[in-house]
């Protein structure tokens, strides 16, 4: 599902139009990358817990040489699936 079949999906559901979905959806995506840039965790109890974690330095190969190479410190968000939604997808 991409994001315009989601953004119809809601709309169908909720009574919305699409225009004020697509509106909500936005500031959602806005809100959720703010709280994370601050390292900030954010929770759906139940659904889904996006947080940060930091990746330390590593080493790693080039693909094409096979050469080892330093791969940088970095930071990516990490996503945790509820149990309801886990209890969803397993049929439960």
């Amino acid at each position: 599902m991409n994001k315009t079949e989601l953004i119809a999906a809601v709309a169908a559901k909720s009574d919305l139009t699409k225009k004020d979905t697509e509106k909500f959806l936005s500031a959602f995506e806005d809100v959720v990358t703010k709280a994370l840039v601050k390292n900030e965790k954010v929770q759906l109890v139940g659904f889904v817990t996006i947080d940060v974690v930091q990746r330390a330095e590593r080493e790693g190969r080039n693909p094409q040489t096979g050469k080892p190479m330093k791969i940088p410190a970095s930071k990516a968000a990490r996503f945790k699936v509820g149990k309801k939604l886990r209890d969803a997808v397993n049929g439960k």
